[in-house]
C-alpha cells in the first residue's frame, strides 16, 4: 500500500494545497495533517511539504525533517524517513519537505530551502499552536549534513529565497543522522557544486565542521562504524570538534548498522535527546 493509501483524505481546501487529512490516535484525541502542502516559492516553483499535528494543539514542539539522497535524490515521502503521523501522535507538529535537488539547481539551492521552510514555521507558529522556541530539525545522510550547517553556521551568508523574508530562522536543536561534516573530504562532496565562484571555498562554507562554536545549537549525531557511505571519521571529527569547543551535543555511536536511517531505535534516541534538551535548557 502506498503512501497516499494510507492517509484518508476527508476534504480538499484548493488544488495546489493538498489534502487535509484525520486521523484516531490512540496518544491524543486526534491529528490531522496536509500533504503536498506549498511552504515556499522560488521562481514561481511550488516547494512542498507534508505536515501532520495534534488538532486545536498549544505550545507544541516542531520538528522539520530533511531527506538524504546527496542533494540531487530523493523525496519527503522517502520510507526511510520520519513519519509524520507518529510524531503528531507523540504531540509534535511534524514537517516533512522536499527541495530544489542540485540536479537541476546548484547549491546551495537545498539549504537556502531548508531555511524558507524554518521562516515558514516561525510566520506559522500561532496558526498552529507552535512553539516557536521549541523548533527542532533532524535529517539523514545528506538531509543530516543540512541540519548541522544550521546548527553551527546558521544562515551564513546565503540569500534568503522563497519567502518570508522577514521571519526568524533560530531553532532549538538539530538532530544528525548518517550525516558528512565536511565537504571537501567526502567521496561525492563535489555534489556540492554552486554554479560559480571556487567550489573548494564553497564547500569548506558548506561544511558544520568548519563553524562549530560555544553559540552552536546543541547537536544529536548518530552513527556506524560501517557506513558505507559517510566515513565513520567524518562523525569521529565532528564530535571531537563539538568537544574542544564545549558546544552541547550527545554522540550515538553503533558498531554495525550500516548507513542507519530514523528505525525505532534511532526515533528512540531522537526523542531522549529532545527531553535532555529540554531538560537541560539548553
Amino acid at each position: 500500500m502506498n503512501r497516499r493509501n494510507r492517509w484518508t483524505a476527508f476534504t480538499w481546501l484548493f488544488p495546489l494545497a493538498g489534502a487535509v487529512v484525520a486521523w484516531s490516535s490512540p496518544l491524543t484525541a486526534q491529528v490531522v495533517g496536509q500533504e503536498d502542502m506549498i511552504y515556499c516559492q522560488v521562481d514561481g516553483a511550488a516547494l512542498l511539504a507534508d505536515i501532520a499535528h495534534p488538532q486545536d494543539g498549544s505550545d507544541l514542539p516542531a520538528i522539520l525533517y530533511i531527506h538524504g539522497g546527496r542533494w540531487q535524490s530523493g523525496s519527503k515521502d522517502d520510507p526511510r524517513g520520519l513519519n509524520v503521523q507518529q510524531w503528531a501522535e507523540r504531540g509534535f507538529f511534524a514537517m516533512t519537505i522536499s527541495f530544489r535537488l542540485v540536479g537541476s539547481t546548484p547549491a546551495p539551492a537545498p539549504q537556502q530551502d531548508l531555511l524558507c521552510a524554518v521562516r515558514w514555521l516561525h510566520v506559522h507558529a500561532d496558526h498552529y499552536g507552535i512553539d516557536p522556541n521549541r523548533i527542532y530539525l533532524s535529517g539523514w545522510s545528506s538531509g543530516g549534513h543540512q541540519v548541522s550547517l544550521v546548527a553551527t553556521l546558521g544562515e551564513g551568508p546565503y540569500p534568503r529565497t522563497g519567502g518570508w523574508d522577514d521571519a526568524p530562522s533560530h531553532v532549538r536543536a538539530v538532530m544528525s543522522i548518517s550525516a558528512p561534516y565536511e565537504l571537501n573530504t567526502l567521496s561525492w562532496g563535489d555534489l556540492w557544486t554552486p554554479i560559480s565562484g571556487d567550489p573548494i571555498e564553497a564547500r569548506r562554507l558548506a561544511s558544520p565542521m568548519e563553524h562549530v562554536s560555544p553559540e552552536s545549537r546543541p547537536i544529536l549525531i548518530v552513527h556506524s562504524d560501517d557506513d558505507g557511505s559517510v566515513p565513520v571519521e567524518q562523525a569521529l571529527q565532528m564530535v571531537e570538534t563539538l568537544d574542544e569547543a564545549g558546544a552541547p551535543h550527545r554522540f550515538v555511536h553503533y558498531q554495525d548498522r550500516g548507513h542507519v536511517a530514523l528505525t525505532d531505535e534511532v526515533v528512540t534516541e531522537m526523542l531522549d535527546f529532545i527531553e535532555e534538551v529540554e531538560r537541560e535548557g539548553w
